[in-house]
């Protein structure tokens, strides 16, 4: 009916249309005009009511288009009019949606009929409503693109006063909406339909660019699907431009949303709302990629080469994504290990040089970036996890510690992380930790797999894991017992693993043991049956196993030691195990007695008083040793002591269980009797008791040689054991003192007959026996010997102080413990496991020895005259070495509360306290200084060259503790360069470690380029020219520079050169990334420097090639001095070629390098192939590069069209080269030679001979 009643009106608009054509008169025409507008007018009320009430809408308009011919004006002009009407209607939201879609999919049908200024019209309509923000709910967009689409294809556009073609009428009107603002609400609108524009590639560009600016304009929650619109729009080019958009504007938003973090008022942005739109970003974008391989393609092609634009939280989670996807996983994982060993190198290069930290700003700390991936993974990021855990297992197996010769451990397990390697396997484990603690369903998975690597890695070390292992234990104790079955199941594997690993294992498992039975009962169980193992690891893992659970639990299994090692570790843990816990006591001790008196001899007079042939057994030619007497002495003493005080301290407290204390009472009365009984029996015995006498044979090779080899070590740990427990019993008796030096002279007299049997002939493959003397107890007796000043104690004490060897066996002792602390970060002995026990022993043994040092010094030492042996004061310097070393390496946090314990005047401590860790290291440093001034202060012949190196190598270590910025630092290097200028002495290591110190202290301060040109100078003058008729002009800089020192300080300056040539090539690798998107033309290369970076690398590889020109020149020694100037030199013309290709350039340069380096270069290489037996291959490889280099100087000097080569001479080392005196020497002979041949014809069978003579 509708249909009908619209084909009524328009038959009368058509009549009056034509009606007013043929009629002229105006006032008719007026009022026809208004009839028509009145009929258009009730025509478009049709049609809203048609709409509106979403009956046969379609058919309505479909019977105006059929009833509006294209052909007439009328009918075109209608149906602009019926456009014009309709997208308003569907744009205001009173329509169904089914009944929007069907109007718009009418109109997109016809517009391509419509004539030109009908479409220019619509369009401008758009453009117009886009503009004003009319576009609300963005259904009438559907047809803008058609309407643009069919607007292109026209010919002429009317255009002002001229015409466009469509085409170009389209790029205006894209330009114009474009170039215009935008209402936010219809940004995703825009986007999803410019979708079906044909737009160019600046067009979709331009377009791009526009969408990126509107996301700062945007609701959070809006950006997700602005995001997927944008991605789909992406599929016609622009990849790399959306996905750095999207990436710049999330990193943009984290550091804001940062920023507003420490600011709890001000918060814009709601954390969690953010990190759940960038999970649905990345999902996005992941879907993306998954469907265009292009766009992933893209988008690790953009963060690999972006240099400027670091890594960010988001990109680091978009990566772990993508890594999802099979096709880009091992590419993403190798991209994120290049990039997380880059950036720690990279922070280690700026780190170790002031110049570069002057030049570049700080870098961004990667591993602080993938840290806080794991954090924001916790808001829902499913997707992420997965890859989290990939990728904090492939940094800890591809960077953790790796097995050295014979499967030992290159790294000393507990030292801090100080290698890039070291800094990406400690960054696995904390990604590990984290994504634990954060994400139940992955828990299983990262623990299974740690377990897993523990029980397969058995060739490699796996400290790393169990370091892992023990902290994910530590944070969630009751959440991995939900998981206890994989435990358990690792416990069964026990008696298969070394025993570190085992002992590594249980310490970590340690807190799940306390709260689960089941745990503990499935553990005895492994370690009773691995007591009855065929492998020796596995059953010393047994004990090691029973002894961590008698520290803990009230249980005593059968420990009874079948041999030495399981011996050995048992006996080393009962002290544990009494101090951890104390109701074992009674059980310990009886163990201990019976197993002593096996091997103690109870008749009194009987000597000697052990029974060593028991502590042997023989299997055919082979002695073993079956029972380690020595340390089961030493145990027996520290539990019986320790048993002993806690007895005391409880006695005094309560006067209970009479019973239990006669029990306790009665053993500790028979250790003792037995313990002075054996003292006092040893002092007797002669060594010819023993059969150690010095006819004895101690050699490796015979049976009877291994036996009395094991029966001295025996005999002097038991001398050791005795003489701590005299002392510490002895309440400083003079008695007990003169024991214990009489104890001392038979232990010296032993170990001097082992010392004269190994210089003659017995192999020395094994070190000296380490010493039983317990930390805590070298520690006192040090105080007692040094600093003990009280009056009671000084008869008693003298004792011992009057046998310096007494008193330098002290020391060595120290100094053995120390080294074994610094190498394994653990002692032998009680206590030895506890790295805060082992801390404050040092603390007291160094205090005592710096008092001793600089007290006592040892130019006023008395130290025998002539004695082979090393002064005390020097064996303390040696200790304090160690000490210093250890603390660094062992304890990095605690430096400055040891620097605040060495209380040398007893009244700084407060005051030291309070000082930063700079001062406290300077005050310690001015201490040292003396000494070194002192040693320097004198002649060259009282100069100790050992005492001074150990004071340079003290120094060196307490450097590294000064901030480069402080007041300290400066006057610190000032004193150096001072002392190297000053220094004459004619001592190679002395003069090495100087410079050595000098050059790490100046790369801190400034670059070490103008002491190095300084120092090739007293090089070159030292040693002389490579031409014999050159003087050399005198010259001395640095007076530590001579004749004798010059050849090592040659091997300092060229590794110093080596380091400076690294910075540059590093440099030069950041410029070239930077500016790898702004190459400029080769004619503009030579030109005045702007840029700081590259000024600083010209500045530096002018004074390089400067100082390099005087080495060159010099009469270096062949070999490591000329191997490495020659290498050095190649490495030169490399970075300079470098240079030239990336990075402008100056004249001086090529000048330095053509007019000055080259030349002499040539000259070198003569005068090291004239002293040199064999060919090396640095000359060859030198030479190449100066041609490379010559090579693109000749082609820049093309393109910039100046003559670069004026300054350089062309090569003609690969020609051939003439020697006038040998050539003229040749010519006479053979001048001679014709004259023989014509005066003597019978001699013509000679000639070949001379000839062969000749060549």
């Amino acid at each position: 009916m509708l249909c009908f009643y619209a084909q009524f009106i328009i038959i009368i608009i058509i009549i009056f249309f034509f009606f007013f054509m043929f009629k002229k008169n105006n006032k008719i025409i007026n009022e026809g005009y208004l009839i028509y507008k009145s009929l258009l007018l009730q025509l478009t009320a049709l049609i809203t009511n048609a709409a509106l009430k979403g009956k046969d809408s379609a058919a309505l308009m479909k019977a105006i288009f059929r009833g509006s011919p294209i052909s007439s004006t009328d009918g075109a002009s209608r149906r602009l009019c019926v456009y014009k009407h309709c997208i308003p209607l569907c744009e205001s939201g009173d329509l169904q949606t089914e009944v929007a879609s069907d109007i718009i999919g009418l109109l997109m049908l016809e517009t391509h009929v419509l004539p030109g200024p009908a479409l220019a019209a619509l369009a401008s309509l758009f453009v117009d409503a886009i503009k004003v923000g009319e576009m609300g709910n963005g259904k009438s967009l559907e047809l803008f693109p058609t309407i643009l689409t069919a607007l292109a294809a026209k010919e002429a556009i009317a255009y002002g006063k001229g015409e466009l073609s469509g085409d170009e009428y389209k790029k205006q009107l894209i330009n114009s909406l474009c170039a215009s603002r935008w209402d936010p609400q219809c940004v995703i609108h825009l986007t999803t339909m410019f979708r079906d524009v044909p737009l160019s590639p600046e067009e979709l560009q331009f377009l791009i660019e526009k969408v990126l600016r509107m996301f700062l304009k945007l609701d959070l929650q809006e950006i997700p699907p602005l995001i997927y619109q944008l991605l789909l729009l992406a599929a016609k080019g622009c990849k790399k431009l959306v996905l750095e958009g999207i990436i710049a504007y999330f990193r943009e938003q984290d550091l804001h949303q940062k920023k507003e973090s420490m600011d709890v008022e001000v918060q814009t942005i709601p954390q969690d709302q953010l990190r759940h739109v960038e999970g649905t970003a990345i999902l996005h974008v992941v879907f993306a990629i998954r469907l265009d391989h292009e766009l992933g393609k893209e988008f690790l092609k953009s963060l690999k080469v972006s240099q400027g634009q670091p890594l960010c939280p988001f990109s680091i989670a978009l990566l772990l994504s993508v890594a999802r996807i099979q096709h880009y996983q091992e590419q993403v994982f190798e991209f994120l290990k290049g990039a997380i060993i880059k950036n720690f190198k990279d922070e280690q290069f700026l780190h170790g040089s002031k110049l570069l930290q002057d030049l570049l700003p700080p870098c961004h700390s990667i591993s602080q970036m993938i840290l806080d991936t794991v954090k924001n993974s916790v808001f829902g990021w499913d997707h992420v996890t997965q890859s989290l855990v990939q990728l904090g297992f492939i940094l800890m197996d591809s960077f953790g510690p790796k097995a050295g010769p014979f499967g030992k451990t290159i790294e000393a397990p507990t030292t801090a992380a100080k290698t890039p390697s070291q800094l990406a396997c400690q960054l696995g484990g904390q990604v590990l930790l984290e994504s634990f603690k954060m994400h139940e369903p992955i828990r299983g998975e990262i623990l299974e797999q740690v377990l897993n690597r523990l029980v397969t890695k058995t060739a490699s070390p796996v400290t790393h894991f169990i370091e892992l292992l023990s902290n994910i234990v530590m944070s969630a104790p009751m959440i991995l017992l939900e998981s206890s079955s994989k435990v358990t199941e690792t416990f069964d594997q026990l008696s298969f693993l070394p025993l570190s690993t085992v002992q590594g294992l249980l310490k970590a498992v340690q807190p799940l043991l306390k709260v689960s039975m089941s745990l503990k009962d499935a553990l005895i169980l492994v370690l009773r049956k691995a007591m009855f193992s065929s492998q020796l690891d596995g059953r010393k893992s047994a004990v090691s196993g029973f002894l961590l659970l008698l520290k803990n639990f009230r249980v005593l299994g059968s420990l009874a030691p079948s041999q030495c090692s399981q011996a050995l570790t048992s006996s080393q843990g009962f002290h544990d195990v009494l101090r951890r816990n104390s109701q074992l006591a009674s059980s310990i001790m009886h163990t201990l007695l019976s197993q002593l008196k096996r091997y103690y001899e109870p008749e009194q007079d009987l000597l000697p008083p052990m029974k060593l042939e028991s502590c042997i057994s023989a299997q055919g030619d082979q002695v073993f040793l079956q029972e380690p007497l020595a340390h089961l002495f030493s145990c027996t003493v520290h539990c019986l002591l320790w048993h002993q005080s806690l007895g005391e301290n409880a006695r005094g407290g309560m006067d209970d269980e009479d019973d239990e204390e006669e029990d306790e009472g009665g053993f500790q009365d028979e250790l003792h009797a037995i313990l002075e009984s054996v003292t006092r029996r040893m002092i007797k015995s002669e060594l010819e008791d023993f059969e150690l006498d010095k006819s004895a044979d101690f050699s490796m090779t015979t049976s009877v040689g291994v036996k009395n080899s094991i029966y001295a070590v025996l005999v002097m740990g038991v001398y050791e054991v005795l003489m701590e427990y005299n002392f510490t019993i002895g309440n400083y008796s003079k008695n007990r003192f003169e024991e214990i030096l009489e104890l001392f002279k038979r232990y010296q007299k032993l170990t001097e007959i082992l010392r004269e049997k190994s210089g003659k002939g017995r192999t020395p493959h094994s070190k000296p026996p380490r010493s039983l003397l317990s930390m805590g107890f070298v520690s006192t007796l040090l105080t007692a010997l040094f600093r003990d000043s009280a009056q009671s104690h000084e008869e008693s004490l003298s004792v011992l102080r009057s046998s310096g060897e007494f008193m330098r066996y002290s020391v060595n002792v120290a100094l053995q413990k120390v080294q074994q602390l610094e190498e394994t970060g653990h002692t032998d002995g009680p206590e030895g496991q506890s790295p805060d026990k082992a801390f404050r022993y040092l603390c007291d043994i160094t205090s005592v020895l710096m008092w001793r040092y600089t007290n006592i010094p040892s130019a006023v030492e008395d130290t025998g005259k002539k004695e082979k042996t090393q002064s005390i004061s020097l064996l303390c310097l040696e200790v304090l070495l160690r000490v210093f070393s250890t603390v660094l390496q062992q304890y990095p946090s605690k430096v400055s509360n040891f620097l605040c314990s060495l209380d040398l005047s007893g009244e700084v401590e407060e005051e030291a306290e309070k000082d930063s860790l700079t001062e406290k290291t300077a005050f310690y440093i001015r201490q040292f200084q003396r000494s070194l001034f002192s040693q320097l202060s004198g002649s060259e012949e009282d100069f100790n060259s050992k005492e001074a190196q150990l004071l340079v190598s003290i120094l060196s270590l307490l450097a590294g503790l000064l901030e480069p910025s402080s007041q300290q630092f400066v006057q610190f290097i000032t004193w150096t360069v001072k002392i190297c200028k000053e220094t004459s002495f004619e001592d190679i290591p002395f003069s090495r470690g100087l410079l050595s110190l000098l050059f790490s202290l100046h790369v801190l301060y400034k670059s070490p380029v103008s002491v190095l040109w300084e120092m090739c100078q007293d090089i070159h003058s030292a040693l002389g020219d490579i031409d014999e008729d050159v003087e050399v002009e005198k010259q001395s800089h640095f007076a530590v520079v001579n004749t004798k020192t010059a050849a090592s300080t040659t091997l300092l300056v060229l590794s110093q050169v080596g380091r400076v040539l690294d910075e540059v090539d590093w440099l030069i690798a950041k410029k070239k990334g930077q500016s790898t998107s702004e190459k400029t033309a080769s004619g503009a290369a030579l030109t005045h420097l702007q840029d700081p970076v590259e000024k600083a690398v010209t500045l530096q590889l002018g004074t390089l090639l400067t100082a390099l020109n005087e080495l060159v020149q010099t009469a270096l020694p062949t070999g490591a001095c000329t191997d490495t100037l020659l290498r050095e030199l190649g490495r030169t013309y490399s970075i300079l070629t470098t240079l030239l290709k990336y990075v402008r350039v100056t004249y001086s340069s090529v000048k330095l390098s053509g007019s000055h380096l080259t030349p002499q270069c040539y000259c070198f290489i003569t005068y090291v192939q004239a002293k040199i037996i064999r060919q090396t291959k640095a000359i060859p490889s030198l030479i190449y590069n100066i041609e490379q280099y010559e090579k693109f100087l000749i082609l820049l000097s093309k393109k910039s069209k100046v003559n670069l080569m004026q300054y350089m001479k062309l090569s003609t080392s690969r020609d051939f080269r003439i020697n006038a005196a040998t050539l003229q020497t040749a010519m006479q002979e053979q001048q001679e030679s014709q004259q023989t041949e014509a005066s003597q014809e019978p001699e013509e069978s000679q000639a070949p001979k001379k000839k062969r003579r000749k060549q």
